[in-house]
């Protein structure tokens, strides 16, 4: 079984807008690479579809 720990924040607005950015380039870079990846798997799969 897993266990997990909560944990409240309290950021000031520095630290806000700096996670924010942060979540924000992440959420980015994680759709991108998603949508390579999806790409690449079509490509694959057209090609083993071919025989």
């Amino acid at each position: 079984m897993l266990r997990g720990n909560r944990y409240r924040i309290y950021p000031n607005k520095e630290q806000k807008a700096l996670m924010e950015k942060h979540f924000g380039s992440c959420r980015f870079v994680y759709n991108k690479l998603l949508e390579i990846k999806s790409l690449m798997y079509k490509k694959i799969q057209n090609k083993s579809l071919g025989v």
